[in-house]
């Protein structure tokens, strides 16, 4: 007789609520100890997850590979989505040559040196081999945007280690899907060929809706300032489900989505940015968790010698080696490829395609499953922390650097205007500058200065501090000239004319 599921009641909604606002608590407070210890928190929230499971003090069984899979997947949307609204166009745009070749060449070097180390050193069978290898492919955007913009590095590199993370999903996930398919797969240039097309049709659709949503939310003036995050995020997921419905990679046009509304200088923007960061916070979080929750620990130690060994490999032969091969065409310093060789940083990504080869009922599965759970968090522990460290000793740290302006805008659209909120940071050059040394175009002009708690109407001669808040008021014609010219002598002072930051001259 088929068991009767007990239907959910306000009690148990209760309950749920319940832990869920703990374990929030519990993972928001250990991202300060893991930024005060250097422990990466991919860590930390998967040490939470094991606690909670059959293993640890919570006793929760959990085995639902399917659940997790799924929200997974949108746990990665979501933190993708997050990673492209911060990502600086002028900085990857000189990189996606060289992301686009680590991203298909570097995923294939990588897929078969890894296979190869884990078939002939672990004994694996060669199914299993390459969908490990397949899995561990892929560098995790979740990681490589929480550390690397931590550390000081040239723009160059950041700019392919991130797109290359937002890039490389796709081609993997098509490999693990094949790999872990009921029939062998026939042909390679068939994969080559759907890897392509996907990458294509993801790319296309991404940039489309990508412009067409920022196009829009910069000519409609919404009646609130919270409709705008809710605006973008929901762009930016639409463009994944776009992508995947048409058979793209919807991975790649969430990126390209969020990123062309990132560069596109929305309507309250740090607002949006605020609250796309805190959906991407809490998506880890929830991610891993559930990833800990899977995770049998007492059934790890089988294989956490095959996990180590094959760890080593790709850490040190795969990804230097496809790293190598990849950027061989754009002479690319030695140090640098070093650094990008370390920086390939593994996390939930190849533990949430790992699920896949469970859901299809693949052999070993179970065993592949803890394999790469064993390598991530064992080479995570060793490689993120030790970033910043390889960076100072090859000399690839910047000194500080200018810091930007906060500026937020906000349409008046009856005004045919713009209100410009321009707040000065601690490390801003436009600290000493006058007013009327900002050069505004005609059509521009500040209004307000807010400084100590007090307003007040500025002359042409005020001094600008640290800490003051600007309300400059422009015409539409002139927004995006005035906003250019205030982040110019942000970073270059009363000289960014000089400096070649920003057209110095009056009413330019």
């Amino acid at each position: 007789m088929a068991r009767r599921e007990r239907p959910l009641t306000v009690h148990h909604l209760n309950q749920l609520l319940l832990v869920c606002s703990l374990v929030l608590l519990v993972a928001v407070a250990a991202v300060r100890i893991s930024s005060r210890s250097g422990l990466p928190s991919l860590l930390v929230y998967l040490g939470i997850g094991i606690a909670m499971g059959q293993d640890g003090v919570g006793g929760v069984h959990f085995n639902n590979a399917v659940l997790t899979q799924v929200i997974g997947y949108a746990a990665l949307v979501v933190i993708l989505a997050e990673g492209g609204l911060g990502t600086k166009w002028k900085e990857i745009k000189p990189a996606l040559p060289a992301a686009a070749s680590m991203a298909l060449l570097g995923v294939a070097v990588s897929v078969g040196v890894t296979a190869a180390g884990a078939h002939y050193l672990s004994g694996l069978p060669w199914r299993q081999s390459l969908i490990i290898g397949a899995v561990v492919s892929s560098t995790d955007a979740a990681a490589v945007f929480s550390v690397l913009r931590k550390i000081p590095l040239p723009a160059r590199v950041t700019g392919v280690l991130e797109a290359e993370s937002g890039f490389n999903d796709a081609p993997v996930v098509i490999l693990v899907v094949a790999f872990s398919a009921a029939g062998p797969v026939e042909h390679w240039y068939t994969l080559l060929l759907e890897i392509c097309a996907e990458l294509a049709v993801g790319a296309a659709i991404g940039l489309a809706v990508g412009w067409l949503g920022s196009w829009g939310l910069r000519h409609v003036a919404l009646p609130a300032s919270g409709l705008y995050p809710i605006a973008v995020m929901a762009i930016a997921v639409m463009a994944y489900a776009g992508g995947a419905l048409a058979h793209g990679s919807g991975f790649l046009a969430v990126y390209l989505a969020s990123m062309m509304l990132g560069n596109a200088k929305l309507p309250h923007w740090p607002a949006t940015r605020g609250f796309a960061e805190g959906l991407g916070w809490i998506a880890q979080i929830g991610m891993f968790v559930l990833l800990g929750l899977l995770v049998t620990p007492h059934e790890l130690g089988d294989d956490v010698l095959s996990a180590l060994v094959i760890g080593l490999v790709l850490t040190m032969v795969a990804r230097p080696l496809s790293v190598v091969l990849s950027l061989l065409p754009f002479r690319v310093p030695w140090q640098e490829q070093t650094l990008m060789s370390w920086a390939g940083l593994r996390g939930a990504v190849p533990i949430i395609l790992a699920t896949i080869p469970m859901v299809n009922g693949v052999a070993g599965s179970r065993r592949i499953f803890n394999i790469v759970f064993v390598l991530v968090v064992v080479y995570t522990l060793l490689q993120g922390p030790t970033l910043p460290w390889l960076a100072r000793t090859l000399r690839l740290g910047q000194g500080p650097e200018a810091a930007d302006l906060g500026i937020e805008s906000a349409p008046l659209e009856r005004l045919r205007g713009h209100l410009l909120s321009v707040a000065i940071p601690e490390g801003s050059r436009m600290h000493g500058v006058e007013v009327g040394e900002l050069r505004l175009p005609h059509g521009a002009a500040v209004t307000l200065v807010v400084r100590d708690g007090s307003s007040f109407v500025p002359l042409p001669t005020t001094v600008l501090r640290r800490g003051d808040e600007l309300l400059v008021v422009a015409t539409d014609e002139v927004r995006d000239a005035a906003e250019k010219r205030l982040r110019a002598v942000g970073q270059g002072g009363k000289l960014a004319g000089w400096l070649g930051l920003g057209n110095g001259r009056p009413g330019s």
